[in-house]
């Protein structure tokens, strides 16, 4: 099964990710992961949305969202895209075991952003295989407590998501 990202611009405005969280729902398809940020447009809305499926499932979901009145313009992203996620970690950590939580977290580009006599916490900005790396190399240490924002994404170069389009 494949995960498609889709690039979808809506009016920002009350309700707007209920009905599209809904429409999903009441279809019985299930999102990956879904973002939903202001665009450079005060009034539009970026949501980004990853969900897995043949292109028969894919073709349906952009069919549905399509219906909807908030949505302005649907954008199926390709491998091509640039794709980011935020982490935030805490991790149980000592004084003997600080330093080497340290050096995994420079070793993926990584940020500590606090630190007290138990736990070290960690912020990191990548893909969805770069993270997981880092938490798999993170775990035996105790992962205390984790969050993660969901995927977003953009087109590489020129290309832009307009209501225009």
């Amino acid at each position: 099964m494949k995960t498609h990202v889709l690039s979808v611009l809506v009016e920002n405005r009350a309700g707007t990710l209920s009905r599209v969280a809904g429409l999903f729902s009441r279809r019985g398809f299930n999102i990956d992961s879904l973002t939903v940020g202001e665009t450079e447009v005060k009034d539009i809305s970026r949501m980004t949305i990853a969900v897995s499926g043949d292109d028969a499932v894919l073709e349906q979901i952009v069919k549905q969202l399509g219906k909807l009145v908030d949505v302005i313009s649907i954008h199926k992203l390709d491998d091509s895209c640039i794709k980011r996620e935020i982490l935030l970690v805490k991790v149980r950590s000592d004084e003997k075991n600080r330093s080497a939580i340290v050096e995994v977290a420079a070793i993926f580009r990584s940020r500590v952003i606090d630190i007290s006599a138990s736990t070290i916490t960690i912020e990191a900005t990548g893909s969805f295989d770069k993270l997981n790396g880092l938490l798999q190399l993170l775990s035996p240490y105790g992962i205390l407590e984790l969050a993660r924002t969901g995927l977003v994404a953009l087109e590489r170069g020129s290309r832009v998501l307009s209501k225009d389009e």
